[in-house]
């Protein structure tokens, strides 16, 4: 059977799709798989997107998305019923905040390393919050208003953000040390999909992003707790705009 082609994936412009037409190749009983899809499914630290497929006479409300092998489309009621040709439509306000947020800790991250040499080792991201776990450092509270200074200087330069291709040999000789866990990855891996702060920031990542640095809005720090020897949790959210 088929992939799903993953619609957000090609470039930035294309993480702003919020409406598409599919097919449903698969049905089982809590979910239908698409030919294509706009949904983003959960991972990376990223919720799954929301929202609902419609055909002409009905519609279904997509509740969660999975990809353990296949792209499941969790909905409410009975997959049987839903016909082979569908619209699906986000949840535009909660795959937006996502976005911001996701866009935000690649900032966050960057600031630290940049002013801590702190390496980002996990992250977790709501639509109204977020939290960012570093290694090999403490940081106190005048640290956070310090990162925030350099975290709004960068966003009221409105900097571009793209997403594209890379091979990973040239991604291995760009990206900063410490700022990505590429030995992670399977070898077989060879072209990664990267998000690209221009002038500041490249790592690879499969997640959603906002076009430019000003649709974030300024930082707001909502504090930080250790987590173990050498390793700071921060929470933050973003000002609305």
């Amino acid at each position: 059977m088929a992939d799903t082609e993953m619609l957000y994936m090609p470039d930035i412009e294309s993480n702003y799709v919020r409406e598409f037409q599919a097919r449903v190749i698969k049905r089982k009983k809590d979910y239908i798989m698409l030919d294509r899809s706009a949904f983003y499914p959960e991972g990376g630290g990223q919720p799954s997107d929301t929202g609902r497929v419609e055909w002409e006479g009905g519609s279904a409300e997509v509740t969660f998305v999975q990809k353990k092998g296949i792209v499941k489309h969790i909905i409410e009621g009975d997959p049987q019923s839903v016909p082979d040709e569908v619209t699906g439509f986000l949840d535009w306000d909660r795959r937006h905040a996502h976005m911001r947020m996701h866009t935000a800790q690649h900032l966050i991250s960057a600031v630290i390393l940049e002013l801590y040499g702190a390496h980002t080792v996990g992250n977790q991201l709501y639509a109204d919050r977020s939290r960012i776990d570093f290694d090999r450092t403490r940081l106190a509270d005048e640290d956070l208003e310090r990162v925030k200074v350099r975290f709004d200087e960068l966003v009221d330069q409105a900097i571009p953000v793209s997403v594209y291709e890379m091979d990973r040999k040239e991604m291995e000789e760009r990206v900063k040390v410490g700022r990505a866990q590429l030995d992670l990855l399977p070898s077989s891996i060879t072209r990664l999909r990267v998000v690209d702060i221009e002038g500041y920031d490249l790592c690879p990542c499969a997640g959603t992003h906002v076009r430019n640095l000003s649709e974030l809005g300024h930082l707001v720090p909502l504090g930080r707790e250790s987590k173990g020897a050498q390793k700071e949790r921060v929470h933050f959210t973003l000002e609305e705009i």
